[in-house]
């Protein structure tokens, strides 16, 4: 089979096809909604090929200019898919490449008039494609790698439209776009059909790049408390735990809610499951940079210290009982107080497993419990230490 324009058209017209269908149904199953604009994107180009075609039949206005129009317009819906992606907020300006492009319908037809029609629709064409791979360099962060194939994919194609119209109007150029005649013409159909797979593929892995990111996150934390569970703690904690000495010792506090119980007996698992996010976010505004915070199930929390001193965990474990008991007492009268108690554990070298620490930790919040509650038990462990 000759690859001719109308077969290079009927072929871009199925590849786009195929790539808006599966972007469709990626959209379907995780609503990013960069999936949806770009699976619209690739569907106006099935549109606009396939029109495209019918200039041979002699419908020129709708095989030339509108099947054009409907290549810039889907340019312009990439554009909006990747400032999706990226976050970024477009300038109204850019609705004016769609109005550049409808009043390039009142051009007079002369001998010039597909070279002026080719150069207008190459440079509205490269603008968002440039703008889109501008919008997703890196910003001092690594790129995931479809992404990262996306901005160079959208920049060769947006470099490749600028030279398309810069070549358009050398002197002696062939241009004849209702017979689909000249080299420029020929070289853009491969282009294009070469482009639509390699944006379509770069862009199915940018979005299941950050599919496989959120899973992993969410597969990480507590999903009441957002905070991270026993099994993100465990894969974390080593790299902390490596870096204690006794110039620099590591601190654990095991936290747990006293009286936790009759919160829920009292005013139903809800008013729990709200007292335990409540505790979440005291953890994470009163947590130091480089420290970890974990639920491990029930009431009860974890936190790990680097650069730790006991008076650094008195001071974290006073903050945090006084702020609890302050809310705690106003949300919820019980015939006890909901308080916290506390176990912590000093150290100045690595221990044997994060289980053997938090086992430590365990015995310390026993000691917390059997003392009356409502107070931080801690056991230093480090060379020349003493208990409080």
């Amino acid at each position: 089979m000759t690859l001719d324009p109308p077969t290079l058209l009927a072929l871009s017209t199925a590849l786009a096809a195929a790539a808006a269908l599966y972007l469709a149904v990626e959209w379907r199953s995780i609503r990013e909604s960069s999936l949806l604009f770009w699976s619209a994107g690739f569907a106006t180009i099935t549109v606009g090929s396939t029109l495209a075609l019918l200039r041979g039949s002699g419908l020129l206005l709708i095989g030339i200019w509108f099947a054009n129009g409907l290549l810039v317009l889907a340019h312009w819906l990439f554009l909006l898919g990747v400032a999706r992606f990226t976050q970024a907020r477009l300038s109204r300006g850019w609705l004016l490449i769609i109005a550049v492009w409808v009043a390039l319908l009142l051009l007079p037809e002369e001998p010039s008039w597909s070279k002026i029609m080719l150069v207008a629709n190459s440079l509205l064409v490269a603008l968002p494609t440039l703008r889109a791979s501008f919008l997703l360099r890196p910003h001092g962060r690594s790129l995931s790698v479809g992404a990262g194939q996306l901005r160079y994919v959208l920049l060769i194609h947006g470099l490749f439209y600028v030279i398309k119209a810069i070549s358009v109007v050398t002197p002696g150029t062939l241009i004849d776009l209702a017979a689909l005649r000249g080299e420029i013409i020929q070289i853009s159909l491969v282009e294009g059909a070469m482009a639509i797979m390699l944006i379509a593929l770069s862009m199915t892995g940018t979005e299941r790049y950050r599919r496989e990111k959120r899973i992993a996150r969410l597969a990480a934390r507590d999903p009441l408390t957002a905070l991270y569970n026993r099994r993100a703690l465990e894969v974390r904690a080593p790299r902390l735990l490596d870096e204690v000495s006794t110039e620099r010792p590591g601190a654990l506090l095991l936290i747990d809610i006293d009286n936790f119980k009759l919160v829920n007996d009292l005013f139903g698992h809800t008013a729990g499951d709200q007292l335990l996010v409540t505790m979440s976010e005291m953890i994470r505004s009163t947590l130091p940079d480089g420290a970890l915070a974990a639920r491990l199930g029930g009431d009860e929390f974890v936190i790990l210290l680097n650069n730790a001193s006991s008076e650094r965990i008195e001071a974290l474990g006073c903050a945090l009982r006084e702020q609890f008991h302050t809310a705690a007492s106003q949300a919820f009268a019980t015939p006890e107080p909901v308080t916290l108690s506390i176990g912590a554990t000093l150290f100045d070298a690595p221990p044997a497993s994060l289980a053997a620490l938090i086992e430590q930790g365990d015995s310390a919040l026993y000691e917390s419990k059997r003392g009356g509650r409502d107070r931080i038990r801690l056991v230093d462990r480090t060379v020349g230490g003493y208990n409080i």
